[in-house]
Formats: C-alpha cells, sequence, structure tokens
C-alpha cells in the first residue's frame, strides 16, 4: 500500500502554516498504524513554487520551507524502522526556469546549458508553432534576445531537452545520487512527454477547449529514453517506481509496466477520467463507468501492473466526484474505497482520503493557489465564460480541492499548524479529523485499517495481491462486482453503488468484511442494502 503526502498540506511542525518533514517525521506512527508500506511524498526539492514544487530549481537540495537534508535523511531512517520507504516525486520532464541550466542558456546562448532546453529562433518573429501547453496558453515563451523555449506546462517550467545525451548523463547521476541515500524509488512525473516532435509541425486544434496539447503524449522513439533511463539508474537499484504515464495505449501498457517494463507500476488513468458528474445517482451511468474499470483491469491483467486510485494531489476529493451530496455518507464513501482497493494492482491512499475530506469551497478566483486554476481562468475569460461558471467548475474539479491541510483534530487550523496555514482548512474539520476517527471503531479510518489488514496480513492476501480478476453480475446496473482468484481460491468483492436496496440469489458461505453492520437474508436472497460493499468467500454468485 502507498500513502501519497501532499508536503505543503499534511503536518507543519514549526508553525510558519506550511507541513514539512519534521511534521511527517511526527506522524511516523500514525502511517504505520495503519499498515501502510510505502511514503510517496510529493515534490520537496528546491523551488519557487510556481507550481507548488514541480518546478524545481535544484534536483539536490530539500527545499529550505520544508526543513533540511539532515531532516530528509532522519526520516528515511525512522520509516526504515517501521518497515517503510520513502519514495519521492522525480520531475525530469521539465525544471524551473530559475534552475542554473535555464539561467545559462538566458545568459549564453551558445552554451552547453542552451543545449538541454528547446530553445529556436523564427524568421517571422512569431511563436515556432501553434502547440498548446497542458495549462492553457501557448506552449511557447518569448527570451529577451528573441528566442522562443517549449514548456509543456507553465511558462516557467521549460521542458528538458531529451535529445540531448549530456542533459540526459546529468539527470541519471542525480537519480542515482538519490537512490545512493536510501530513498526506495521515485513517483516519475509527467514522464510520457520527454519525447518530442522534432519536426516541430503545427497541429490543428479543437475550437472552445481549453487545454488542447500537441500530439507528443507517448511520442514515438520514447521507448529508447525509457529503456536507457531505467538502465542507468532504477534497474541497479531494484527500486520501487510508479510512472505517471498518460496516453499510454492498451497495446503499450506491457512495455510502461510489465514484467520487464520501463516502471513497476504506472497509474490506470483509463476510469479516473470519468469525472462524478456522469456518475452519480443514475443506474445507467454507473454501469457506463463500472465498463470502463473493467475493460481497464482485463487488459492490464494481460499485460502488467497499475497503481490504482480514487484521489491525488492532481484531483478533487472523491465523496464530491463520485457521489451526489445527499448520499455521502460513511456508508457510500467506504463502499467506494472497497470498490478500488481490491482491484488487481497496488492501491494509493492519497492523504485524507482515509477520513472521508471532501471538496473546500471558494468564492473568488484569489482564493485558488494553483498556478492551472489561474490560467484556466484568463482563458475562460477570453472564451466568453461567464465567473459563475469557471468559478464552479474550479470547485468541482479543480486541484486545490485535494490540497487543504489535513485534518488532525478539533484545535484551531485542525491541528495542523499552530501558525496561519498556507491554504485555509475546511471548514468542517471539528467533525472530520483524525482523531476523532482513531477513537472512533466504524469510522472510515477503522475501515480502511480492515481492508488493509485484509489485502496486506491475512490468509487472503495472496488472493487479493496477485489473484486474477474477473468481471461478475454485469445485468445489476448499479452493482459493481468481481472475483480475484489465486491457486484454486477466490474471492469476490460486492458494491452496491445506489441508494437503493439490491436483492442478489445467492449462498453466502463467509463475509470476510463490509462496510455495514450486518448481513441482510431473506431465504435464499442476500440484500444489499444502499451503499452496501462486501468481500466474500467463493459462494454461488
Amino acid at each position: 500500500m502507498i500513502y501519497q503526502i501532499y508536503p505543503q498540506s499534511f503536518k507543519d511542525h514549526n508553525g510558519d502554516g506550511i507541513g514539512d518533514l519534521p511534521g511527517i517525521l511526527e506522524k511516523l506512527d500514525y502511517l504505520e498504524a495503519m499498515g501502510i508500506d510505502v511514503i510517496w511524498i510529493g515534490p520537496i526539492f528546491q523551488s519557487p513554487l510556481i507550481d507548488n514544487g514541480y518546478d524545481i530549481s535544484d534536483y539536490y537540495r530539500v527545499n529550505p520551507i520544508y526543513g533540511t537534508d539532515e531532516d530528509l535523511d532522519q526520516l528515511i531512517e525512522e520509516a526504515g524502522r517501521r518497515g517503510i520507504k520513502i519514495i519521492l516525486d522525480l520531475v525530469i520532464n521539465h525544471c524551473s526556469d530559475q534552475h542554473a541550466w535555464f539561467q545559462m542558456a538566458l545568459q549564453e546562448p551558445d552554451s552547453e546549458e542552451a543545449g538541454y532546453f528547446y530553445f529556436m529562433k523564427t524568421d517571422s518573429g512569431e511563436a515556432p508553432n501553434n502547440w498548446r501547453s497542458n495549462f492553457g496558453g501557448p506552449a511557447w515563451t518569448q527570451t529577451a534576445d528573441g528566442r522562443w523555449y517549449l514548456h509543456t506546462f507553465s511558462k516557467e517550467q521549460p521542458d528538458l531537452n531529451w535529445e540531448n545525451p549530456k542533459l540526459r548523463r546529468k539527470l541519471y547521476d542525480m537519480i542515482n545520487w538519490w537512490l545512493d541515500k536510501g530513498i526506495g524509488g521515485f513517483r516519475v512525473d509527467a514522464i510520457t512527454f520527454i519525447k518530442k516532435d522534432t519536426t516541430f509541425a503545427s497541429r490543428e486544434t479543437e475550437e472552445g477547449r481549453l487545454y488542447p496539447i500537441e500530439n507528443y503524449q507517448n511520442y514515438p522513439g520514447i521507448g529508447t529514453f525509457l529503456t536507457e533511463l531505467k538502465q542507468a539508474t532504477f534497474q541497479k537499484f531494484n527500486c520501487l517506481t510508479v510512472g505517471e504515464a498518460p496516453g499510454v495505449p492498451p497495446e503499450k501498457f506491457g512495455d510502461y509496466a510489465g514484467e520487464d517494463g520501463y516502471f513497476s507500476m504506472i497509474f490506470d488513468f483509463s476510469w479516473e477520467h470519468m469525472r462524478g458528474v456522469e456518475i452519480k445517482g443514475a443506474p445507467e451511468a454507473v454501469s457506463a463507468w463500472r465498463d470502463k474499470i473493467f475493460k481497464s483491469q482485463m487488459q492490464i491483467q494481460q499485460a502488467g501492473w497499475s497503481a490504482n486510485f480514487l484521489e491525488s494531489h492532481d484531483h478533487p476529493r472523491s465523496p464530491n466526484k463520485f457521489l451526489d451530496k445527499q448520499n455521502r455518507s460513511r456508508e457510500s464513501i467506504t463502499t467506494l474505497a472497497t470498490l478500488y482497493f481490491f482491484l488487481r494492482g497496488t492501491p494509493l491512499i492519497y492523504q485524507g482520503q482515509e477520513l472521508g475530506m471532501t471538496n473546500t469551497v471558494r468564492n473568488s478566483i484569489r482564493e485558488f493557489k494553483d498556478v492551472s486554476a489561474h490560467n484556466f481562468w484568463k482563458e475562460g475569460l477570453a472564451l466568453g465564460k461567464s465567473d459563475a461558471e469557471m468559478l464552479k467548475e474550479l470547485n468541482d474539479i479543480g486541484r486545490d480541492n485535494g490540497r487543504s491541510p489535513f485534518q488532525w483534530n478539533r484545535m484551531e487550523h485542525a491541528g495542523f499548524t499552530s501558525g496561519t496555514p498556507w491554504m485555509p482548512v475546511h471548514s468542517d474539520y471539528q467533525t472530520v479529523n483524525a482523531e476523532e476517527a482513531q477513537a472512533d471503531d466504524n469510522s472510515i479510518l477503522a475501515y480502511y485499517k480492515k481492508m488493509i489488514k485484509l489485502r496486506k496480513n491475512s490468509d487472503w492476501s495472496d488472493v487479493l495481491c496477485f489473484g486474477s480478476f474477473n468481471p461478475i453480475l454485469e445485468q445489476y446496473p448499479s452493482l459493481i462486482a468481481y472475483r480475484r482468484s489465486y491457486k484454486g481460491r477466490t474471492l469476490t468483492i460486492v458494491c452496491n453503488m445506489s441508494s437503493e436496496s439490491v436483492k442478489l440469489p445467492v449462498q453466502v458461505e463467509t463475509c470476510l468484511l463490509t462496510n455495514q453492520s450486518d448481513l441482510h437474508l431473506e431465504g435464499e436472497n442476500l440484500i444489499l442494502n444502499p451503499y452496501q460493499s462486501m468481500v466474500l468467500e467463493e459462494s454461488s454468485l
């Protein structure tokens, strides 16, 4: 099990309002008690924080706002004593425009460092092409001397030129330096963008889209770079790697996360992309979402290993995304958890997910921290969208939703900080917090602990970790149900994703886990209550 920490928002130790490494160290007992194996910490390197750390200005230094190099060494050591590995965010598609390499490239156009980036001059003085950034607007920015540089994300994040072998060697040396320090591996950011179409031809774009991008996700030839990256770094240390690899088609999945893939696993984005507004409530919408999950699972098990998630630092909270407001409850949230946690692959838990944290509401664009939110707003205005329309969309799906401070207790600022938090705490912190959850045997946190124990430390661990995946009960539109089988043993996972009861003609042998207090049987029928989930030993389902 992997637990993701967004360092700015997890726990502030020194009272400056920003989460830090000593704060994570302070809460290792909490994480150990959950039963997690790996902590993935978001970017903690030196950065001007234009994109909250995904714009790195020095790959070898811990950002002082998070602590010191010694703090990180201590965290690695103390986590290791608890059997927990630390993995860091590896951002190597781009760096910060404040990085020494880019600053030298600006000052000396003929320097070696200038070759680490994509610089171009045009006869017309216009941008080299019409490529657009993931964060909105052109993917090119002009320098004072008339050159243009490419950035797949914000203009403060110039793309690194992977065509340059000297640049690649610099990156490999850095990666190996961190692995030598005892890091357990990396979550590798935006890795499918490193290979570009070096003809730099313009692309057709769709009118009205806010974020059209040039087709350089998983571009032909990227495998050469990724093979070299693995052989020069990860393979030498047998470390854990989780690739953020959007755009990988099913037929290429094995290359990325197969037995001899570039990474240990990659995120499965195929069913996360179905926004909550599309699946809330209606049975036919649940069925459509289920079909995406099942299709993905059946394809992936033929090729490799996936990282499964409901939430992350880039996504809204799952209760908001997948559940109507009137149906958000301990039962429905734990059913969502059951649904994804026992799929084939490695489950990730994002900080606060285990408490049932939800989106915060912001009433002005000024309240958003995320650079992509502000770019979205500027482009929306240009397209004629209203403030109310854009504000609703950002409150629904904006990245800031998952970044509000972790809610530790009922004290001021939810116990996150003794100072003023860098981002406001959710208003519900007095009822939704870790202290309350730890004291309640029926809390969402308690249920997560039960799931982790069943998957990790039970007689059924092999089935749930290595078992095959097979869909069942697809004739019931509101159910998401599947089997996991391994060496002649089978478990059945059944999740009622509706506010109505469902009757199943089934002989139940043993229920290993349910998110509600009892099994409701009527003769030879099993009655699933609204938003009830179960993990059952093989039965007549």
